[in-house]
């Protein structure tokens, strides 16, 4: 009899000791179906809590006296856990805003200063972490930044961005992490925040350039100074002597006056046209040092415009190529500049086959008017070579055709190295004869009447612009 109730007992006092487990179960379910639905998420110090409680449920196995004890402290726990739980929703529902403070446009490979403004609208302390959702292309200094707002309090949080890529961007939302005031819980919220942020090709050069004008100095950036054939007739104002001015043009009467050297400075022809076609097709896609046939051949144009607007002529720019991408009619002014950088800023190299008829179509139907027809472009195969030949040459006459052809510098450096094993010597041979063939081709287009730029991508700019200075040096237009 003793036995039996003895056993009765032991069953009483098992059941007993699982309580706590079965506390802690029912306590923690809710906590956790709340915490997932709202995406908060436990941290380091709630993980110490559940352990703390757990041992007091073991330690009701060895000593049930220990039940009540347990018990309780599984209440108290939970409860606390549940009410910081409580505190961290009211956080997210109405206690934080954000804002963004950024241009709307902006230059690749330079830094942007950009600004977000945290505000806590509640009466607590908000401990926590802000991060910016950038495009995959940007670098952000620093990447997150570290919060602490006292209640009705307002930080603003400097940074610089750094845009690898030109384009159109959408920056869309505000990553946000805070703490719980006991830092039970975190909670991560995505904040919608919408901006638009255009990244415009590098416009340094042109500032550069503009500098070195003033002070005669252009050939520090590689452009020469060009003899003008024959004599123009427009006076335009007097300057400063330079070392390579024609001693014919001094002004005796202005250098007596002023003590100083003065040269007379003549106007060169205006209101002539300049048009570009920049292929975007799949001859433009080769890259190297994170930029594209494409984004060089665009950075050079600009540039080569910016000088062929201060010179007063008119400039226009044609985009193309599986079908037209975007025209913009030859102006002259400052504004005409801008235009041409909306134009080209967002264009990008496609996989696609270049339709250089449809290209010379267009340029034929919207521009009768005589003008410098620069085409930018890639030649790897007969075919299109062949295109680009033939288009070429049959505006001759009506135009003034320039061709840029640019290099590739690996197919270069293969030439240039055939030491090695036969692998390479191969490679240089292959390399060695398509080169050749090159050549052939830029000897077509000179036959027919082409000019040519055949230069490499990263030194594309000042030969250029020489040319563009030659053609208006000669009158050729």
């Amino acid at each position: 009899m003793s036995g039996t109730m003895q056993g009765v007992m032991q069953e009483q006092v098992s059941q007993y000791t699982q309580l706590p487990w079965l506390i802690l179960v029912v306590l923690c379910s809710p906590l956790t179906f709340v915490s997932r639905r709202l995406k908060i998420y436990p941290t380091i110090w709630w993980v110490f809590v559940l352990l703390i409680s757990l041992a007091a449920s073991v330690a009701t196995i060895f000593q049930p006296s220990f039940l009540i004890v347990a018990a309780l402290l599984d209440f108290g726990l939970v409860g606390v856990a549940a009410v910081d739980l409580l505190l961290v929703c009211l956080y997210a529902n109405r206690g934080v805003s954000v804002t963004r403070s950024i241009a709307r446009t902006c230059s690749l490979g330079i830094p942007l200063d950009s600004e977000l403004t945290v505000e806590n609208r509640s009466s607590m302390t908000l401990n926590g972490r802000v991060r910016d959702d950038l495009p995959e292309f940007f670098e952000c200094e620093p990447t997150e930044h570290q919060l602490r707002l006292p209640p009705m309090g307002r930080l603003t949080l400097a940074r610089k961005l750094t845009p690898g890529k030109r384009g159109a961007f959408e920056l869309e939302s505000v990553y946000l992490q805070f703490f719980s005031p006991l830092k039970l819980w975190n909670r991560q919220l995505c904040l919608p925040l919408q901006n638009r942020l255009n990244v415009y090709p590098d416009m340094k050069q042109l500032s550069d350039y503009a500098l070195l004008a003033r002070t005669n100095r252009l050939s520090l950036i590689g452009v020469r100074k060009t003899r003008r054939v024959g004599q123009d007739s427009e006076f335009e104002r007097l300057r400063d002597y330079s070392r390579d001015d024609n001693y014919r043009h001094m002004d005796w009467r202005s250098t007596a006056r002023r003590r100083k050297l003065t040269v007379r400075q003549f106007q060169n022809d205006q209101s002539q046209r300049v048009i570009f076609l920049l292929d975007c097709g799949r001859m433009m896609t080769n890259e190297r040092d994170g930029y594209t046939l494409l984004d060089h051949a665009l950075n050079s144009i600009l540039m080569m415009a910016y000088v062929a607007l201060s010179q007063g002529d008119s400039v226009g720019m044609l985009c193309f190529s599986d079908t037209i991408h975007s025209y913009i009619p030859p102006r002259g002014g400052k504004s005409q500049m801008n235009r041409l950088i909306q134009a080209g800023f967002d264009q990008f190299p496609r996989l696609v086959e270049s339709r250089y008829d449809q290209a010379f179509l267009y340029l034929s139907t919207h521009c009768k008017r005589r003008s410098l027809v620069v085409l930018a472009t890639n030649v790897i195969d007969e075919v299109n070579a062949a295109a680009v030949v033939d288009y070429m040459g049959n505006i001759n006459g009506q135009h003034l055709p320039l061709g840029i052809l640019l290099r590739d510098r690996e197919m270069f450096d293969a030439a240039d190295n055939p030491d090695g094993d036969d692998f390479k010597m191969y490679r240089a041979a292959a390399a060695a004869d398509i080169l050749l063939w090159r050549d052939q081709v830029v000897k077509d287009l000179t036959h027919r009447g082409v000019l040519v730029v055949d230069t490499f991508p990263d030194e594309l700019t000042a030969p250029l612009v020489n040319q563009y200075l030659e053609v208006k040096a000669k009158h050729l237009l």
